[in-house]
């Protein structure tokens, strides 16, 4: 390719609306062009890394035995509502009508779609497995679209779904996807960590995230450096160990004014913020009646409400109104505690808090305080003992092997176990062995293509631009002849090592603009191509050329008749 025949539009200043490291430098680079909130033109040199990525990704799926298809953008609601998904969506799902008013969604997934064309195809156990892909558009109508690709409305993404006969096939299935993006992330160049993950959503039993590494990342990643155990904040096990000690100071209600935060209660009482507890007021409404929760954790722990989710009569879970802490503690919010309270209350304790003595919590009171609380003395045993808090550093790995340690990711991948929650509701069966109906076990899998574009940035970039691995770059190598339509010699040099990259197999640029250096260097930085070769007079008449790595500091003098076997042990090492 030649830069004069291609479509180069860079930037020296980002938009006032980008945000984030990875949008401003895309836009900067002219890899994307705003069209609307959270929707984008891919322009060509940023379309030519999302086909990169698109390669490798069917190259590892069509290895791994999986069969493209293409699944259409616009699904029928009949299909949304077999499952529940229609309402259960909520505002995310983009609903359309056509011309006869019949409502359609704009697909943010495919789990509908693929079930209904194998419930129509598959009959037999003899036809399975079954893994199904394709890379297509999806929209999800985001409340609040930000940071470019990362978060957009429109993006491109893989999907896959397989279909098994039992649990075990399913499982099977399952680690071969597992494998095929471990394989996937690491062709890509990118530092990535599967962890294990909340299924969310899309339902079923077991799933992981796959994890791109970077410090903007959203998402806290916890790991143990001593063991294979890694999950994301929503599923990290918090373990509490030891033994609850016995009561050393007696019950004091302690004036406490203006301090309703446990850390302005540690302060005001000199004491260390992991000696109080904090009261989170929960309601569960259900047939018109209000059952009442009191949540406790540890002063300085967080809670983590997917875990709330999952403490039984918790899942329709909200929490208490002002009025409703009122009629229950007699009490404002800031003050509440497990003693006393005016209704009767389910307690439910973290498993720190539950291992806890002489604590400090809520006196039900304005500007009061009991200290020296303690289980069994002061008040009844929780009701309820579960794992409600995110871990911290420090805190003692699940799998009983050292401690945790948290790094932040961007989620770029999520294999899931569906197991029969779409065959089951879709009516998806297959007859067995015996002749017998069974629902198909189901797993689903899927990459964001276009957000692999801005994670990919987030972990690679400097003060000049991107730093693309060379497997994803929009061009492996560029020529940077200096003076191309001013001297022969340069010319001649530069055609004749363009002709010879190519043969190669090298994906090369040639920068024939007739720019300055510095702008033409300048452009190339930001757009991030990983290896750069500049062909000047000087350097000819001395039977070199000059090439630098995008992460090289200083350029590196390659004999004219070695720079090809240079340059290819470089990109295909």
């Amino acid at each position: 390719m030649r830069a004069s025949r291609f479509f180069i539009s860079t930037l020296k200043e980002a938009p006032s609306d980008a945000e984030i490291v990875s949008h401003k430098l895309m836009m900067r680079a002219g890899m994307i062009k705003r069209l609307g909130s959270g929707i984008y033109t891919y322009m060509p040199m940023g379309l030519k890394v999302i086909r990169k990525v698109e390669a490798i990704i069917r190259e590892e799926m069509n290895k791994s035995g999986a069969i493209e298809l293409l699944m259409p953008l616009v699904q029928p609601a009949e299909l949304w509502q077999e499952t529940g998904r229609w309402d259960k969506m909520g505002p995310e799902l983009m609903r359309v009508k056509d011309r006869h008013g019949r409502e359609f969604a704009i697909q943010p997934t495919s789990e509908e779609v693929i079930t209904d064309v194998v419930r129509s195809e598959i009959k037999s156990y003899k036809q399975l497995p079954l893994n199904f892909y394709h890379i297509q558009t999806k929209f999800r109508d985001e409340r609040r679209p930000r940071f470019g690709l990362m978060r957009g409305r429109e993006f491109t993404m893989k999907d896959a779904y397989s279909f098994d006969r039992d649990l075990e096939g399913m499982q099977k299935s399952y680690q071969i996807m597992f494998d095929a993006y471990t394989r996937i992330f690491t062709r890509f160049g990118l530092k990535f960590r599967a962890v294990a993950a909340d299924n969310g959503a899309i339902g079923g039993t077991g799933s992981h995230e796959f994890h791109v590494i970077a410090s903007t990342g959203e998402d806290a990643l916890v790991y143990c450096p001593t063991s294979d155990f890694a999950a994301n904040m929503e599923a990290a096990e918090a373990v509490a160990s030891g033994t609850r000690a016995a009561p050393g100071a007696a019950l004091e209600k302690t004036s406490t004014p203006k301090a309703q935060k446990c850390e302005d209660v540690a302060k005001l009482l000199n004491i260390d913020l992991k000696n109080t507890v904090k009261t989170i007021a929960l309601t569960v409404e259900a047939d018109g009646k209000k059952q009442y929760f009191m949540l406790l954790l540890r002063g300085d722990h967080e809670l983590n409400e997917i875990k709330v989710g999952k403490v039984p009569g918790l899942a329709q879970h909200r929490f208490s109104t002002e009025e409703e802490i009122a009629e229950v503690y007699g009490c404002v919010p800031g003050y509440l505690g497990p003693i006393g309270t005016k209704a009767p209350v389910t307690v439910v304790a973290d498993r720190t808090v539950a291992l806890m003595s002489d604590f400090v919590t809520g006196a039900n009171e304005a500007d009061y305080h009991y200290t020296g609380a303690n289980w069994g003395r002061d008040m009844a045993e929780p009701s309820l003992v579960a794992d409600l808090r995110n871990v911290v550093e420090g805190d003692a790995s699940p799998d009983g092997k050292g401690v945790l340690a948290i790094e932040r990711g961007i989620e770029v991948g999520h294999v899931f176990q569906l197991g029969t929650a779409y065959s089951q509701s879709m009516n998806a069966t297959f007859l067995d062995e015996q002749g017998k109906s069974a629902p198909l076990q189901m797993g689903c899998y899927g990459i964001g293509v276009t957000r692999i574009l801005g994670a990919a940035i987030e972990q690679n970039f400097d003060d000049k631009g991107i730093i693309w691995p060379t497997s994803l770059a929009p061009f492996e190598l560029v020529l940077c002849p200096m003076g191309y339509d001013r001297s022969e010699m340069v010319k001649e040099e530069t055609d004749k090592l363009y002709a010879a990259a190519e043969a190669a197999g090298i994906d090369v640029i040639v920068d024939d603009r007739g720019l300055r250096p510095g702008a033409m260097f300048a452009d190339w930085e930001l757009i991030g191509v990983p290896h750069r070769v500049v062909i000047g007079e000087r350097g000819l008449k001395e039977g070199n050329l000059e090439y630098q790595g995008r992460r090289d500091t200083e350029a590196t003098a390659v004999p004219v008749a070695d720079i090809v076997n240079f340059i290819k042990g470089k990109v295909q090492p």
